[in-house]
């Protein structure tokens, strides 16, 4: 599978059954040069009482990939404080990674 192929599926699959808030890529597909070994780097968030539960569900979900997958989930308040106790990798992550999807709220 092509991995701008498997971006995509795996991006349709997690907002699918997880309805997360937002799904961020990042690493070299996001901000370097990927390489033929390089993973899928997928930063996921979701309010959920259990991230690392949730983050063995999409695991499960993606199974039978051909791609390798680095998956990272957070909540939003989870997000917040770690930005705000100055977590440099979570805020590059939040700055400069590419939102694949992002919730919007339609209030009627």
């Amino acid at each position: 599978m092509e991995k701008q192929t498997a971006i995509k599926d795996f991006t349709k699959i997690i907002v699918a059954k997880f309805k997360p808030e937002k799904v961020i890529l990042f690493g070299s597909h996001a901000w370097g040069k990927p390489n033929k070994d390089s993973d899928i780097d997928l930063f996921v968030v979701k309010n959920t009482k259990s991230t690392s539960k949730l983050s063995e569900k999409i695991d499960s979900a993606l199974w039978g990939r051909t791609v390798p997958i680095d998956l990272i989930v957070y909540t939003p308040d989870l997000v917040k404080r770690s930005i705000e106790g100055g977590n440099f990798f979570i805020r590059d992550i939040i700055k400069k990674g590419k939102v694949l999807y992002e919730k919007t709220n339609r209030s009627r």
